[in-house]
């Protein structure tokens, strides 16, 4: 490993002995504390004037040779070492600066999601978080989709090859709901619970269509529940929302979990208005539907003696409406110009 060719015989062996030394060490550093170098420190303090210059320069050149290799080693480890990817920094420059905590502001899809979440408080509802993760029980059995089911398809489901799930709505949550909050039937109480969080799809992304976007879940049970309450339920919702009396219709569509099926359309926002003809005045917001017997009994509830609805929104598409957002996409760009607007 030594550049340098040695005269002196005791520091030709004290070479080839640091050389073999540090070979094994495991802190390299060490060797800089060897007891071979500290015998030629030792040594040169012996000898007569006359030889200590000449000792000195081969000294100090083995000292030049014992640097480069530390050097080396440096080098070494640091081409070997793993990138760390969650490291905060560069461990070697000076920590950034962070910004004071005032500058911060919600995101505006989260200041919505709370104020939805604390109507439907206020009107009674329990509030639930979903699962970023699920099965294909959760996301389709429970919900009355069988196995090979057509419906399926349409969810444009992620799925990882241990067959686990990305949700693609926020209905995952039915069953569970259902079976945590069953003991408010026996006591002759309402199950109400409210589940706003995300979901994601392999969707074509486009103005109004993402791969993550969040989802306000509703599902209600009691006895004598029908149709009447969910219209009435959904309408207060919303017209507390908007901020003004909305009327609202149903037009029939299907789900596999809900039977009858609708979509659920409302009176549009007078602000949103660009004429006065029939198909301007509605506006079709999310679906919904009477909770179907299969998915009550999956739960263990009995669809004789209960009855019950639910419905799914995107809470994007509302937020849009109410503030004029054109695009969807704005939302998880990051883009500080937009985000300013909500500060």
């Amino acid at each position: 490993m030594s550049s340098t060719s040695y005269t002196i015989p005791s520091i030709v062996r004290a070479s080839e002995q640091l050389t073999k030394e540090f070979a094994k060490l495991a802190d390299k550093r060490a060797i800089l504390r060897s007891k071979n170098l500290e015998a030629l420190y030792a040594e040169l303090r012996t000898l007569p004037n006359e030889e200590k210059a000449t000792f000195g320069k081969e000294l100090n050149a083995l000292k030049s040779d014992i640097n480069s290799w530390l050097n080396d080693a440096d080098e070494s480890a640091e081409k070997q070492a793993p990138i760390d990817v969650t490291a905060p920094q560069d461990i070697n420059a000076a920590a950034p600066q962070l910004l004071p905590g005032e500058t911060g502001t919600k995101h505006p899809l989260m200041t919505e999601l709370e104020y939805m979440s604390d109507i439907a408080y206020r009107m009674g509802f329990a509030i639930e978080q979903s699962r970023l993760i699920d099965d294909d029980y959760h996301m389709f059995e429970s919900l009355n989709f069988p196995e090979g089911h057509p419906a399926r398809d349409d969810y444009d489901t992620f799925m990882t090859t241990e067959g686990l799930i990305a949700p693609a709505h926020t209905s995952t949550m039915q069953n569970r709901v259902l079976k945590k909050y069953a003991g408010n039937l026996e006591k002759g109480e309402p199950i109400a619970v409210l589940v706003p969080d995300r979901v994601f799809r392999n969707e074509d992304l486009d103005v109004t269509h993402e791969h993550t976007f969040y989802q306000y879940e509703g599902v209600f049970v009691g006895e004598g529940i029908t149709v009447g309450n969910l219209i009435a339920t959904l309408r207060t919702l919303l017209s507390e929302y908007f901020g003004q009396d909305l009327k609202a219709k149903l037009q029939p569509f299907y789900f596999p979990f809900t039977e009858p099926s609708f979509e659920f359309a409302i009176e549009r926002p007078a602000a949103l208005r660009k004429g006065d003809t029939e198909a301007d005045m509605w506006l079709e917001l999310l679906g919904c539907g009477m909770i179907h017997p299969n998915v009550l009994s999956a739960a263990g509830i009995d669809p004789v003696k209960y009855s019950g609805f639910a419905w799914g929104g995107g809470i994007e598409r509302l937020v849009m409406m109410k503030y004029g957002i054109e695009d969807i996409r704005h939302f998880e760009s990051g883009k500080l110009d937009f985000l300013r607007q909500f500060s």
